[in-house]
């Protein structure tokens, strides 16, 4: 590469990133070692969102802060954790017959 170029946004956030690295393993969220935390501005909310947290058992802090914002962003990760899903039919051979019912084989047909 030559002496003069242009740094794109890929190479900065690389660069972020390696300096933010401490090459040790985060714990997942909502455990003892990494609770999730959370800002509210009534002891009302409070309540609401303990009951969430003790259903499904996550590690958690609330703060109570009438002039902030409230922040429950930690919360909605908690929720929105990805789930396996099974694959429920099988993608046909190129000998096996069409799917659509011509009567033709797949790799004639469809494929």
């Amino acid at each position: 590469m030559g002496k003069h170029y242009t740094q794109t946004n890929l190479q900065i956030d690389d660069r972020v990133s390696q300096r933010d690295f401490s090459g040790k393993r985060q714990a997942r969220l909502g455990t003892e070692k990494n609770p999730a935390s959370v800002t509210v501005q009534t002891e009302e909310r409070k309540a609401e969102l303990e009951k969430i947290f003790q259903e499904h058992e996550w590690a958690f802090s609330i703060a109570v802060n009438e002039e902030a914002v409230e922040d429950v962003s930690d919360l909605e990760l908690l929720k929105k954790i990805p789930t396996t899903t099974t694959v429920l039919e099988k993608t046909p051979g190129r000998n096996d017959p069409c799917s659509c019912g011509s009567g033709k084989k797949y790799k004639k047909c469809c494929g």
